[in-house]
């Protein structure tokens, strides 16, 4: 809990870091930061055209189901892959002044945060448009948006700390998250998982919470509490997990960058 307070007190510390590296992401670019909005647009607008006149799928509005999935996909991706090196790309900073080093993981997830905000600024409109309204079960959505934001910190914090030491972890979560990707139900339904290999994708932590994304937005179903809780559970060991090792790895950060 005093670590909590103390993340807390560094508040400010950690907005100005978030809106640095959203400032950033787009620097130089003529449309600056609509391109948050235009990136969402932009692929919606590709996956439209293809899947409704190239590769068609035997799914109802095929790439609105898949770009319920993408958006929080690319959320998690883009967290996990910059905030792996994110002790590591600060290290003028750790070795200047101190301040929880927790903060910079948490900045980079905060910054992906938003991005998926803005995206479903572009989803929403769409699925009323195309009559797939949203009722009241969307209350969930928050629970299940808490959940995916705890997985995915406490993987950051395991990965982010590991790499100071070991800089190779860095280049083999980009072919992780690549593996992950196909193993997770993003841009597929869970029902195309063959029976035989059902054992090995429940393996994957974030197979139940995608499911949920979809269940939510496309299917309009309410989340069967039992797979909630599990998702709960599950992200809570994940972040315990990276916590501690967090906790106990930082102490030689700047002797080891």
């Amino acid at each position: 809990m005093n670590k909590f307070k103390e993340l807390y007190s560094y508040k400010e510390m950690i907005i100005n870091l978030t809106l640095y590296d959203l400032r950033t992401r787009y620097k130089g670019s003529v449309f600056g930061f609509l391109w948050t909005f235009l990136n969402p647009l932009l692929l919606l607008g590709i996956y439209s055209l293809v899947f409704s006149t190239v590769m068609r799928m035997d799914i109802d509005y095929y790439y609105i189901f898949m770009f319920i999935g993408l958006l929080p996909w690319i959320m998690f991706q883009s967290s996990l892959q910059v905030g792996t090196g994110s002790i590591v790309r600060n290290s003028n900073l750790i070795k200047k002044i101190y301040f929880p080093r927790e903060v910079l993981p948490l900045s980079v997830l905060l910054g992906s945060l938003i991005n998926y905000l803005f995206g479903l600024i572009i989803l929403i409109p769409f699925l009323f448009f195309l009559k797939l309204k949203l009722s009241i079960i969307i209350i969930w959505f928050p629970i299940v948006l808490l959940i995916h934001l705890i997985l995915t910190f406490g993987l950051i914090l395991l990965f982010s700390s590991l790499n100071v030491y070991f800089r190779d972890v860095e280049h083999i979560i980009g072919v992780l998250v690549t593996a992950w990707f196909y193993f997770t139900p993003v841009i597929y339904p869970s029902d195309l998982i063959p029976k035989k290999y059902e054992h090995i994708f429940s393996l994957n932590p974030l197979k139940p919470i995608f499911d949920l994304y979809h269940d939510l937005f496309y299917y309009g179903r309410v989340p069967v509490l039992n797979t909630v809780w599990i998702c709960l559970l599950v992200a809570i060991i994940f972040f315990s997990l990276g916590w501690i090792v967090f906790a106990k790895l930082n102490k030689n950060f700047a002797e080891e960058i």
